[in-house]
């Protein structure tokens, strides 16, 4: 049976599968899914409900509706909460506090992207390990039409997620591009139909779920060390490697291929 729980006045959804996947949906659909300070500021609890306290293997992230992944933060509140750098402070620590529960969360993290994916919300989405989207996507990083500019975690994630020259362009120029274009950079594993990307992703989120927990997890800690090469996190990487070999799904993962059937892991 499926769990639930809702954040910033049902704006943020976080629900868990039998299967162990975690879904957390942008809900705001009539502003286009357009993030308030409240739910950027949800978004590090409903992943800890999910990971943390619900033991989610994978979670994914899409915008409600059926139309938008998200148009980014809600411009409406930049005059009160954004409106001088004392102010935009406050604020990007929110969105910060965001991107980093997303890249730092212990699980994969899927952003499944469809329509306007535009700011904050492809802060979001290039926070995410794995992104796939359907041919109505379309990508833009506004700051230089606003006069603004984005946190700097936010803008390294971007830039690992398009490459060096494709995130100063989309920088520089605030220039829309297509799914395509995104496709063709490498910033999306997979481009589908839009009638067939809930299905990709969950595919992809079932086919992560049923892998061995602690190896997915390990690494992930790897993966984060080439990205920052910080000792701290060679060592959290060193931890999770040594704890899998340890493990019960390591034991289990052994005997299954010796025995040629499909492994069972239990996180253990």
């Amino acid at each position: 049976m499926d769990v639930n729980k809702s954040y910033a006045d049902g704006a943020i959804l976080a629900t868990l599968t039998e299967l162990g996947i975690g879904h957390l949906t942008i809900n705001r659909p009539e502003k286009r899914n357009a993030l308030t300070d409240q739910m950027w500021r949800a978004i590090p609890r409903a992943l800890n409900w999910l990971v943390a306290e619900k033991a989610a293997r994978v979670v994914a992230i899409e915008g409600a509706g059926g139309r938008d992944f998200s148009a980014g933060a809600d411009i409406g509140e930049f005059e009160t909460l954004r409106r001088d750098a004392a102010t935009a402070r406050v604020y990007e620590a929110g969105n910060s506090a965001a991107f980093a529960a997303i890249r730092t969360c212990p699980v994969p993290v899927i952003a499944m992207i469809r329509g306007i994916c535009f700011g904050g919300g492809f802060g979001i989405a290039a926070a995410a390990d794995i992104r796939i989207a359907d041919d109505t996507a379309r990508f833009a990083i506004p700051a230089a039409r606003l006069g603004l500019a984005y946190p700097v975690d936010a803008v390294q994630d971007l830039v690992r997620a398009l490459g060096d020259q494709r995130a100063r362009h989309a920088l520089f120029s605030a220039r829309e591009f297509s799914a395509a274009e995104a496709m063709e950079s490498g910033c999306l594993l997979s481009l589908c139909s839009p009638d067939s990307l809930d299905a990709q992703g969950i595919a992809l989120a079932q086919a992560v779920a049923a892998a061995a927990p602690l190896s997915v997890r390990a690494s992930k800690a790897a993966i984060a060390t080439q990205s920052n090469a910080l000792k701290e996190d060679m060592r959290t990487a060193a931890t999770h490697a040594d704890a899998t070999f340890d493990s019960e799904d390591y034991a289990e993962g052994r005997a299954a291929f010796m025995e040629k059937r499909a492994p069972h892991f239990i996180g253990k």
